[in-house]
């Protein structure tokens, strides 16, 4: 295993303003007042950030070259990791006796698995000592912040905010002579319009285009849509004594509702994970899709990856329940390695991808959303980001209404995966949506009574 260098010489850092004095292998032992904090050019300080493989080539060669830019003696490597392998390689890192990663990304269900390790370094308190005094904590969106807290602290910060939105193809709305989806479009409007969106555009007498494109298969990710569909109707998975409280009537018309679209998604949707409903509609072969909202670049904006234009795409919410539209928190975070040699560098590396200028080159450069009001609230770094910051704020505001987001427990992902499964038996026709929902609530009641909850 690699070790890191160590410096010799006190190193003053204002341009980030940072004095520092070196950095700690540890948050709770004074850093060793040797000037390796951010290196020199002589002898720079070398971070890894251990990051999914969906962005980490993305982050590797083009957001580090930009910090780089500004910290020329903090050297970045990311490794991207398969999504199904990297909470098993992130737990195993924050519990070896040693530190092979500075910086460890996190899923929104995982980071409370990840907290309780006690791998990870308090943020606000830990590494106050290399803290930028600007970095205004207080100018988060409390929604994306929320997801890296843990039982009082601040482990994680939001490096990759993301909601699951609406997208719709404005071309297939026109010529299918329906009015454009809103927040205030509600699941009984939209199935009264899903008919009308499955149609033949080309007049060969063929349907070439259907209604909706989503998650239906079985993966950790499907049940956040009727999980979305349940918060938006005032629902909850578990209750304030976190116990299971969806074996109910609403808990059986929110998966019913998702079994419902596959009557107007393409043939072989039951099949649909992220990559597919996301193909079928840069393709124009669906007029919605349910789908986390950070891929709008690649949908509107890219043309390498998508066929569509950028007045063609809109974003809104989920369609509305009784207590409101619907949105779901997705929110990448990023902690330091409490036995990280280089907590300052790390911690100087997140405070610049997260500050309000690391927010706006991310935003305009590769389609990321922002965490910060001031961000969401300004002017964006670039024109077509302007109407996906007002569904952003929509959909940040019917999360923090509604609670919509997955389990806060170090056990949310195997409680993801219960719902997974009994998700799938009911899309499949395997099981009635009542009788998925109630084995979903028996194994998870299971589950979380072997943890010993509630406590």
């Amino acid at each position: 295993m690699r070790r890191f260098l160590r410096l010799g010489a006190v190193v003053t850092v204002t341009a980030f303003g940072l004095t520092l004095a070196g950095c700690g292998s540890s948050s709770t032992e004074a850093p060793a007042a040797d000037g390796g904090g951010l290196g020199t050019a002589e002898s720079p300080v070398s971070i890894r950030v251990i990051a999914n493989d969906a962005f980490a080539k993305q982050w590797q060669d083009q957001l580090v070259p930009e910090f780089t830019k500004k910290y020329p003696n903090i050297k970045v490597t990311v490794d991207g990791v398969p999504y199904n392998d990297q909470l098993a390689k992130s737990m195993l890192e924050l519990t070896s006796p040693t530190a092979t990663y500075d910086v460890v990304l996190g899923d929104d269900p995982w980071f409370p698995q990840l907290a309780k390790t006690g791998g990870l370094v308090d943020l606000k308190t830990d590494l106050a000592k290399f803290a930028d005094a600007n970095y205004a904590w207080d100018d988060f969106n409390p929604s994306p912040l929320a997801a890296g807290e843990w039982d009082g602290h601040q482990y994680g910060v939001p490096v990759r905010s993301n909601l699951l939105l609406m997208f719709y193809n404005r071309s297939l709305y026109k010529k299918a002579k329906v009015a454009e989806p809103t927040p205030e479009t509600t699941w009984e409007q939209y199935f009264a319009d899903a008919p009308k969106l499955v149609q033949d555009t080309d007049g060969d007498g063929k349907t070439d285009a259907w209604a909706i494109g989503t998650y239906f298969t079985k993966d950790p990710l499907t049940p956040t849509i009727w999980q979305t569909v349940l918060n938006s109707n005032g629902g909850k998975l578990l209750d304030d004594d976190l116990k299971v409280s969806f074996d109910d009537e609403a808990g059986v018309k929110a998966l019913q509702t998702q079994v419902d679209l596959l009557k107007y998604a393409p043939p072989g949707a039951s099949t649909y994970q992220f990559n597919e409903p996301l193909e079928a509609f840069r393709q124009g072969k669906v007029a919605t899709m349910f789908m986390w909202g950070s891929v709008y670049k690649g949908t509107a904006i890219d043309k390498t990856t998508t066929t569509l234009s950028e007045d063609q795409v809109g974003i809104t919410t989920l369609p509305a329940g009784s207590a409101g539209p619907g949105a779901h928190r997705g929110i990448w975070s990023a902690g330091i390695a409490k036995k990280s040699a280089h907590q300052a560098a790390a911690w100087t590396f997140l405070q610049w991808v997260t500050s309000k200028e690391g927010e706006q080159w991310v935003g305009a450069n590769l389609g990321t959303f922002p965490a910060r009001n001031s961000t969401l609230q300004g002017t964006p770094p670039a024109p077509w980001l302007k109407p996906v910051y007002t569904a952003i704020s929509q959909g940040y505001e019917a999360i923090a209404k509604g609670q919509m987001w997955r389990p806060r427990l170090p056990e949310s992902d195997a409680v993801q995966q219960i719902l997974a499964l009994q998700t799938s038996r009911a899309i499949s026709g395997q099981a009635t949506s009542k009788d998925a929902v109630h084995q979903a609530a028996v194994d998870i009641s299971a589950l979380l009574k072997s943890k010993g909850y509630p406590r």
